[in-house]
């Protein structure tokens, strides 16, 4: 593995921060840093950030990385070689020509997040309010662009052999709601029964009645069939569970101690990797680790991953309570409104406190697709919703970078409402699969 040398006036959490991800994961580089400007004559190839030098790819320093905690700031756009960027350079001398540095660190950072914005009816951060939203870049990972581009830079100027990260397609799934109609409890059917009948809806009266006699299977169970799937496309899964003791208008799976429950997560342990689904309400004291708790004793393993129900995170304090509750994983990254690249890639990344000026052991991973916010957001059919998840995907495959979508268990049964969702996901496994 080859070492660059990275001159830089100053050091700094931040600055390390950005190379850490940059050099050392996405092109598994070493670097080291030095402030000496003497050190560098003779190099082949060195990086310079904040000043133009000879034989270098110099990059132009627009200061964020030498902040202390969050400050309001005013972010420029600007194109670079045919890419949309932020803090870009008038000074052609620059090689690169754009703040690569403070443009990875504001988008993994989250910093815009840290100003102050009016939140959604969930309390979440509006993707409306993001710089990439309002810029029209919400649907392309820009700083996998980015990167690709500098890599492609930094092997014509120093003849550097810098691998091609491989795409890597990872296939997550939320437990929400197990079942539609089964194990409900009396008060539940008696209740969806009635709602029924005032609407007067036959089909859902008729349906809710067979599946009750066990003479039709669950609209909502999926599980069979998912693991058929994985086992046939060897795709690795990830399924988060939502394992509330309470229902609310917004946790309406069955209790998880419910003997069906404990079925669902014992195979589900057996397919694929297994994390908590935290409740509505799981900010709330103790939460987070009853229902952490539970899913591990009935899965018989640990569980170190997580991701919010109605992707409710907030930041900083959800990362924090999650870190207090031994998740080293958390795969909340991205809109529950909006399709898109919330951070700007589908590569994982380490949370770094901006208030502590600290990187964390905290590895967020990235999603950009939801088939909940497709359907219901934007209002697409099954091949409309996969058209524009395959947009995506295709820039993922160019960047080496990872794909990580978002589908529930109710989506991929025999439910009306998601009619053709379970064959056209099918077929984007099986074409995931011949890339991979």
């Amino acid at each position: 593995m080859d070492t660059i040398v990275v001159y830089c006036a100053q050091a700094s959490n931040r600055l390390s921060f950005v190379l850490d991800w940059l050099l050392k994961e996405r092109m598994q580089l070493n670097y080291r840093i030095t402030h000496d400007e003497s050190e560098t004559a003779g190099l082949p190839f060195f990086i310079a950030y904040g000043k133009h030098l000879r034989g270098s790819l110099s990059v132009p320093d627009a200061g964020l990385l030498w902040q202390k905690g969050f400050q309001s700031i005013i972010v420029s756009k600007g194109n670079w070689k045919e890419l949309p960027v932020i803090f870009p350079s008038d000074n052609e001398e620059y090689t690169v020509g754009f703040d690569l540095f403070s443009s990875l660190f504001f988008l993994l950072s989250r910093y815009e997040e840290y100003d102050e914005y009016t939140p959604d009816k969930h309390g979440r951060y509006p993707a409306s309010t993001s710089i990439l939203h309002k810029n029209g870049w919400l649907m392309r990972p820009v700083a996998d662009e980015w990167v690709a581009l500098v890599r492609k830079e930094m092997i014509a100027m120093s003849g550097i052999e810098i691998p091609h990260s491989q795409f890597h397609f990872q296939p997550t799934y939320d437990i929400d709601m197990a079942y539609s109609h089964l194990h409900k409890g009396i008060a539940r059917i008696l209740g969806a029964y009635v709602r029924a009948i005032i609407k007067m809806d036959v089909g859902q009266i008729s349906e809710r009645t067979l599946v009750l006699k066990k003479q039709q299977k669950d609209p909502y169970d999926s599980f069979r069939w998912l693991r058929q799937l994985h086992k046939e496309y060897n795709c690795k899964p990830i399924y988060f569970i939502l394992a509330t003791f309470k229902t609310t208008a917004f946790d309406k799976n069955i209790h998880p101690q419910h003997p069906a429950m404990i079925r669902v997560i014992k195979n589900i342990a057996r397919d694929g990797e297994t994390g908590i689904h935290p409740s509505y309400y799981s900010n709330e004291a103790d939460k987070v680790q009853n229902e952490k708790n539970v899913v591990e004793q009935i899965s018989g393993k640990p569980i170190h991953i997580s991701r919010q129900h109605y992707i409710r995170v907030k930041v900083p304090a959800t990362y924090r309570m999650l870190l207090n509750n031994g998740i080293t994983h958390d795969y909340t990254m991205g809109y529950g409104s909006h399709l898109g690249f919330r951070a700007g890639t589908g590569n994982s990344f380490l949370w770094y406190d901006i208030e502590n000026e600290v990187t964390t052991s905290l590895r967020i991973h990235p999603f950009c697709f939801m088939d909940t916010t497709a359907h219901f957001g934007y209002g697409l059919s099954a091949s409309k919703a996969i058209e524009q998840l395959e947009a995506m995907s295709k820039i993922l495959e160019q960047t080496g970078s990872t794909l990580t979508t978002i589908f529930h268990n109710f989506s991929l049964g025999t439910d009306n409402e998601w009619k053709g969702w379970k064959n056209a996901y099918e077929q984007f496994v099986q074409e995931k699969a011949g890339v991979i």
